[in-house]
């Protein structure tokens, strides 16, 4: 009875504490929840694209293993500088430049406010619209979020050149891709450019084309001035198969990309209202689903053998697909749109591979399926969701006839003509300055000794009585430079 009596007394007292503070306000300090409503659905809204642009940070994480897994052991280390290297100086360039010719300024070609993006400054265009004519921590969620998507991009641009492009290339290309080539080609799709003026409007929810077509074309650009790695046509120019050293990491990449595209797409619906992000999200899952079982068994058909490498590309194939449709298409619609990915990408990699070696097929995974993905919303585009949204009209399959289908076509056509141009130029400069590709030397040593001084893979590469005390050899004395016609052991 004395415990009850004192828990009572005890509970009594802690209500009246907490009970003083609120006396000591006047009627006029109480917030009004009409007040409040807006800033906490602002602050939802950021937090779902914070989330958002950390999940598609995750996947610079899944291209570093995708392409280690593909390399040879000799070349595996050399991705992890590159992606880091890569990622940093597209951060500094998309920060002074790429983010205002993006989505700064009503320009039809190009934005032009917002350069070195800086707290409380103009900014205009799209993220003007979103946030207002100055910049504030809101904008600067768009802006960080936008970065992410111009990484991905040039993460793209990588896997067909792996094991044979030389280090210091990257960092003029990233420069001008994150700088002008990639916010271009956004402005375009992503902030009222061209593509804006092109009939009721070009249909690309997360960048079908925007990312990945662009991505996947500078690649283009950079492989045929590059050429193949060495060995990898034999004398009647048949390819020959140059595995991976590891497929587990191969699927990992896979699976963290596959979640990483949550976001990408998930997120770009810039906020919280109506729930519309999880619609997103189930129908980009639906997408890669439909691309993986289409891969496999496409596959399967052709070379009577579930490869790995397709089935993993037929995840990526369908996510590409469904990145543009994602926002347009309703639930039945999306493992369809990833199935035909999938098959695209299967045949896409046995016909380039015959011509280019692209070593983690990008060209096709990234290039084909952005395309179709870009077609698609042509033709599976709802009435329902091209109101809602309100860019474009519906689809071919609901009655839409084929004019959004020309609008998608042109905005494909455009994009690969803009970036070829520009990536093009840009990788000759390059190749006539500092150098596109090692030499033969440096490619049978493997990247990793040739350019980083190690190896990824040091007890692979050197006896084991001679790791104690390891230091990388310089160049000059390392045995393993001096030109070969037998390839290294990885």
């Amino acid at each position: 009875m004395r415990r009850t009596t004192l828990a009572k007394a005890s509970g009594l007292g802690l209500l009246a504490m907490l009970a003083v503070p609120a006396l000591a306000f006047g009627q006029d300090d109480v917030i009004n929840p009409q007040d409040q409503l807006p800033v906490t659905i602002d602050e939802l809204n950021v937090l779902w694209i914070i989330l958002g642009t950390c999940l598609v940070f995750f996947m610079q994480a899944g291209f570093a293993f995708l392409e280690i897994g593909f390399s040879r052991g000799k070349n595996a280390g050399m991705g992890i500088a590159k992606i880091l290297v890569n990622f940093s100086i597209a951060a500094l360039a998309w920060w002074a430049v790429g983010f205002a010719i993006a989505f700064g300024g009503d320009g039809t070609i190009a934005g032009d406010a917002g350069f070195f993006f800086q707290y409380d400054t103009g900014v205009g265009g799209l993220a003007g619209d979103l946030y207002g004519e100055n910049a504030t921590g809101t904008t600067a969620a768009f802006f960080i979020f936008q970065f992410m998507f111009c990484a991905v991009s040039l993460a793209i641009v990588w896997g067909t050149t792996l094991e044979r492009i030389k280090f210091i290339a990257y960092v003029p290309f990233a420069i001008v891709f994150a700088g002008v080539i990639y916010p271009l080609i956004a402005h375009w799709g992503f902030g009222g450019g061209v593509f804006a003026e092109i009939g009721n409007g070009v249909q690309d929810f997360a960048g079908s084309s925007v990312v990945h077509l662009t991505g996947a074309t500078a690649a283009l650009a950079g492989l045929l001035l590059l050429g193949p790695r060495k060995g990898k046509y034999g004398p009647d120019g048949a390819p020959r198969a140059i595995p991976g050293h590891n497929m587990p990491l191969f699927g990992l990449g896979v699976l963290i990309l596959w979640l990483g595209w949550f976001g990408f797409n998930g997120a770009s619906t810039l906020g919280t209202a109506d729930n519309r992000f999880a619609e997103v999200v189930a129908v980009t899952n639906l997408g890669a689903s439909g691309g993986v079982v289409a891969a496999m068994i496409t596959i399967y058909l052709l070379n009577k053998t579930m490869d790995v490498g397709m089935i993993g590309n037929g995840a990526i194939a369908g996510l590409v697909a469904i990145t543009a449709p994602s926002g347009y298409v309703e639930f039945w619609a999306a493992p369809i749109i990833g199935a035909v990915g999938g098959v695209i990408v299967v045949v896409g990699v046995l016909a380039i591979e015959k011509k280019l070696d692209d070593p983690v097929g990008a060209l096709s995974a990234h290039g084909l399926a952005g395309i179709w993905g870009t077609l698609a919303c042509g033709l599976f585009t709802s009435d329902r969701l091209a109101e809602y949204v309100g860019v474009g009209d519906p689809g071919l399959f609901y009655g839409g006839g084929l004019s959004q289908l020309g609008s998608q076509a042109a905005a494909v056509a455009l994009t690969f003509v803009a970036v070829f141009a520009l990536s093009f130029i840009t990788f000759f400069l390059i190749k006539m300055t500092v150098g596109l590709r090692v030499d033969e030397a440096d490619e049978d040593a493997g990247l990793d000794i040739a350019e980083h001084g190690m190896y990824g893979y040091p007890e692979q590469f050197i006896p084991a009585a001679e790791l104690v005390g390891y230091a990388p050899p310089s160049r000059a004395s390392t045995p393993a430079m001096v030109a070969t016609k037998e390839e290294v052991p990885s």
